[in-house]
């Protein structure tokens, strides 16, 4: 029976050259194994800043912590957004300094809250009354960012719902925070992960500009537009390319603000680290669940407790290549533990070559973010996902 060659387009994730190369730094390392290629992290954030150059670039920590990427950042000038104090802990540890850090978590203890105050942490964010009070309490004088809700319509990783508020409620707190002595800052919003709708912006922006009429006539002048995170990484569905992510939402902000315009902040996560790193792991187990059974169960050595926990309902589907030739059946991806949810993709069907075998490795691309910061502490046992920095002329 005829079959296709088996084909992956390599070059859309990475160049075939620099494939060689971490192939060969990694071929005696155990896996499964995220390999960060922090040059292309530096190229990412150049990238866009370039395209956004009067905003100011808050990294989403837990995108990726590892502090060798935290390092590179810090160099470049970032800024930093935090979820806990313990990654504030992280932060300082590094010598970044507590001006350079936001605390963009709404859902926090006021002890937490005491924490980053008491370390010099200043710009806080918010969406309830009961967070608000506490702010007040344990930060006084604090500068604030109000979160207004979104519908994360078009992200892949949507984040409706469980953060910010309509747009009444943040009126009335952006109001009671002046009364109780905070700094009301600006406004921000998150249209969701993987954001693939720039039009979301352009509703986003409109409702913020609303707010900022509405508390003026209040005497109140906010001064930043936070336009959080969304930014797309290279996954298996095509996206805009930056530019014309900051075209057209540059076009809907100063269509929206006109002269007056808000100093921008952005809070890339996913954007910046997600293109520069590869899990390699292997293929466990090849299996048919019956005879007329017409996929194999393809089981790798990670899945989604070791770092994958985003191929959840498949809503990110990372590219995957299997080396070898020959165009098998469609497969059933799962990972290693003993949970029946450990299923990565049943519905979208990816292929492998017809002649793969158990122990041969599979390279899983833009696995740069929210893989390892993912990756459960000992579930089955299974370690965290271990990860290894490739730099070009260092490790080639």
């Amino acid at each position: 029976m005829y079959r296709e060659p088996y084909s992956f387009p390599l070059e859309r994730y990475i160049e075939p050259s620099r494939f060689a190369q971490i192939k060969k730094f990694v071929q005696d390392m155990p896996t499964p194994l995220l390999v960060m290629d922090t040059s292309l992290i530096e190229r990412k954030y150049d990238e866009l800043s370039a395209n956004f150059p009067n905003a100011d670039l808050y990294y989403a920590v837990k995108a990726n912590p590892m502090p060798e990427i935290l390092r590179l950042l810090k160099d470049k000038g970032a800024h930093f957004d935090i979820a806990s104090r313990y990654e504030l802990d992280l932060m300082l540890s590094l010598g970044v300094g507590p001006k350079r850090i936001s605390f963009g978590n709404t859902i926090k203890k006021k002890s937490d809250i005491a924490y980053l105050y008491d370390k010099g942490v200043r710009l806080f964010s918010t969406d309830s009354e009961s967070d608000l009070l506490n702010i007040a309490e344990a930060a006084p004088q604090a500068r604030v960012f109000f979160r207004i809700l979104t519908e994360g319509t078009g992200a892949d990783w949507p984040l409706s719902r469980k953060f910010g508020a309509h747009a009444d409620i943040i009126y009335n707190l952006i109001l009671q925070a002046r009364d109780l002595g905070l700094e009301p800052y600006g406004l921000s919003f998150h249209v969701g992960s993987q954001q693939r709708d720039i039009g979301q912006w352009d509703d986003a922006i409109a409702r913020c500009k609303y707010l900022y009429d509405a508390v003026a006539e209040d005497g109140i002048e906010l001064q930043v537009l936070n336009l959080g995170g969304g930014f797309p990484a290279s996954y298996v569905d095509p996206t805009f390319s930056v530019e014309e992510y900051a075209t057209e939402i540059m076009r809907f902000i100063e269509e929206d603000f006109g002269n007056k315009m808000p100093h921008i902040i952005l809070e890339p996560g996913r954007s910046l680290t997600a293109d520069a790193g590869i899990i390699v792991a292997e293929v466990i187990n090849i299996s048919r669940k019956s005879k007329n059974n017409m996929y194999q169960w393809v089981y790798l050595d990670i899945g989604k407790f070791g770092g994958l926990i985003e191929t959840i309902d498949e809503s990110i589907k990372f590219p995957i290549y299997f080396e070898g030739e020959g165009l098998g059946d469609e497969i059933i991806l799962a990972g290693p533990t003993c949970d029946s949810m450990d299923v990565l993709y049943e519905n979208y069907r990816y292929h492998m070559p017809e002649n793969t075998q158990a122990g041969d490795r599979v390279y899983i691309f833009t696995t740069g973010a929210y893989t390892r910061s993912y990756s459960s502490i000992c579930f089955n046992g299974f370690p965290p996902l271990h990860a290894v920095i490739f730099n070009e002329g260092v490790n080639s």
